[in-house]
């Protein structure tokens, strides 16, 4: 059974005429995931989990099993000139009911407001249907004043998200009108960022062009906003794969998830470095919470077979890897961990087979080399590809021979002259180095005393900070005289027979913060805000059952009239707290 404060927000749907919203739409949809991924306690779905099911015939069942999440919200929106219409509901799944829904009908240039209503609305009702959280009297803030400049940042990840050079160029040309428009919009310089870093990793534009672009936007949003959590993310990025440094990596990659905690690709990247230096514990702590909110992420996926090649369970490992490649046989990262599997559990021939079938230009001369020249030592054998790898590695930038070289000599027992290379790590900058040092199929030469000393000049002790125990809600002596005080109210003014009470509004009549009534109602009453409305309002439909003077009105009509305003609603809170049905126990009172 999934934890019934669990929540994925599906991608809402354009209802526009002409269907030239979508960006729009996907645009609110993120705003309320991130909205409601502030509040402690409640397990909000990612973005591309949540995502991934769009345009997908899924069932509601079979997308809540995926993601584990016991509500779902879906929703639409309508623009026309100017305004916009919202339509949004809650689905208890496990119901297979919607237990809420609500319509907005708003000006555009109002948007910001419209969705931080929305996101307050949508965690107010699963506090009142699912127990307590904090919720904050803000959830959504306006990262610009220019609509149009949000409209260009929207369009432009609706075209990075589809991960192509055509698309990606097109979000570039929005991005930098985004930030023409609003140049202190720090998601636009990210965006930017984002989009050259994806073509130099993917060999979309000239590697090094296109680093620099991307570093430079870095620096532009790290001058507005220096605790943003996508800019420290994308720092430590850049610190590991273009400075090969571990400590700073993990500094900016604990200042991203410090800054946003719920933050699954900080969450993916740090576990990869704690995996790299070998505190397997903190990596698969990491690793397991990315999975937890963002399962069906492809990254997500690949950390955790990473992280199960680390730690040696390559079974594991070789599960989540094949359904990598299932999905996308030219997953180049899961390819290269399979080979290394294959080479670690001695299946030489097809580690060769493998290699061949990468195309040319998907893999560096160095790298297909070193493999090759890995493969040979693996049998015992020292060829010509290590001769020739040894000539590549003289070249100073050779940064896959310097690796791979690195591991020949260890699994050939040539130990002096693969800690000669480990030097290279101290006198340039080569992260795929930094990657082999504490690789698996290095494991022959991580006993040696000079390993370890190596170890701890290349890992540094970062500390990470540790969450800091909340103070209580409330001493026992205060408690129990707000406990006192909302019972007498609502004994006295029977608040539970208005149909459109709200725990905010009850809140408002007894004085006490909707956060704290909520804390009481859980912890001190032991209901959550619907349990112990519709308990008050169960007890008065039953002494209007007993009275015979109500005999002429249906059971229906005593539930509307004792603050119930839903038939099936009425239904299912009194089966489940009386036992049976109304007429079962109108006739038991017979």
């Amino acid at each position: 059974m999934n934890d019934q404060k669990s929540i994925a927000v599906l991608p809402f749907r354009d209802l526009s005429v002409d269907g030239s919203n979508e960006f729009i739409c996907d645009g609110i949809s993120e705003e309320i995931i991130n909205a409601l991924a502030k509040i402690d306690g409640l397990k909000v779905i990612s973005r591309t989990s949540s995502f991934f099911f769009k345009n997908h015939k899924a069932s509601l069942d079979e997308i809540a099993t995926k993601l584990g999440v016991a509500i779902l919200l879906e929703g639409s929106a309508q623009i026309h000139d100017g305004k916009i219409r919202v339509r949004a509901k809650l689905i208890d799944v496990e119901e297979d009911t919607h237990f809420w829904s609500e319509t907005w009908d708003r000006k555009l240039e109002n948007l910001f407001e419209t969705q931080d209503e929305i996101s307050l609305l949508i965690a107010d009702k699963i506090r009142e249907q699912y127990g307590h959280l904090n919720i904050s009297s803000q959830l959504v803030n306006s990262p610009t004043k220019s609509v149009s400049s949000y409209e260009h940042l929207l369009k432009g990840r609706h075209h990075f998200y589809k991960w192509n050079p055509e698309d990606t160029h097109l979000a570039i040309e929005h991005f930098e009108k985004s930030i023409a428009l609003d140049e202190e919009l720090v998601e636009g310089y990210l965006g930017i960022a984002d989009s050259y870093s994806f073509m130099a990793v993917a060999g979309f534009a000239p590697r090094e062009e296109a680093w620099q672009k991307s570093i430079a936007a870095i620096a532009s949003a790290k001058n507005l906003d220096p605790d943003h959590a996508g800019l420290n993310y994308m720092l430590g990025m850049q610190y590991f794969f273009t400075e090969a440094d571990f400590a700073r990596a993990m500094q900016y990659g604990m200042r991203s998830l410090a800054a946003k905690p719920t933050y699954s690709e900080a969450h993916q990247f740090v576990s990869f470095l704690h995996s790299i230096k070998g505190d397997f514990k903190k990596a698969w702590e990491h690793i397991h919470y990315a999975k937890s909110i963002d399962p069906l992420n492809p990254e997500t996926k690949f950390y955790e077979a990473n992280y199960y090649y680390r730690v040696g369970e390559n079974d594991k490992a070789k599960e989540i890897l094949n359904e990598l490649l299932e999905a996308n046989d030219k997953n180049l990262p899961a390819i290269l961990v399979n080979i290394y599997i294959l080479i670690q559990e001695r299946q030489l021939e097809l580690a060769c087979q493998t290699i061949d079938k990468i195309p040319e230009q998907a893999l560096t001369p160095d790298e297909r080399l070193g493999l090759f020249a890995l493969i040979d030592a693996k049998d015992g054998k020292s060829t010509t590809h290590l001769q020739k790898l040894e000539k590549h590695a003289q070249e100073p930038e050779a940064h896959h021979a310097h690796a791979y070289l690195f591991l020949t000599y260890a699994n050939l027992g040539r130990y002096d002259d693969a800690f000669s290379v480990l030097e290279k790590l101290f006198e340039s900058t080569s992260s795929i180095l930094l990657l082999a040092f504490s690789d698996p199929l290095g494991v022959p030469i991580h006993s040696e005393s000079r390993y370890l000393e190596f170890h701890a000049r290349v890992y540094p002790k970062i500390g990470e900070k540790t969450k800091v125990k909340k103070a209580r809600q409330s001493d026992h002596t205060i408690a129990k005289e707000q406990v006192e005080k909302i019972q007498t109210y609502v004994e006295s003014e029977r608040p539970y027979l208005n149909p459109s009470l709200t725990l905010r509004s009850l809140a408002e009549h007894v004085e006490i913060h909707p956060n704290q009534l909520s804390w009481l109602l859980n912890e001190s009453i032991g209901k959550n805000f619907n349990e112990f409305i519709n308990h008050k309002r169960i007890e008065h439909f039953k002494q209007l059952v007993l009275d015979p003077d109500n005999s002429h009105i249906s059971l229906i009509g005593l539930a509307y009239e004792s603050g119930f305003n839903s038939k099936t609603v009425f239904n299912t809170a009194f089966k489940k707290e009386v036992g049976m049905t109304p007429k079962a126990f109108q006739k038991s009172q017979a």
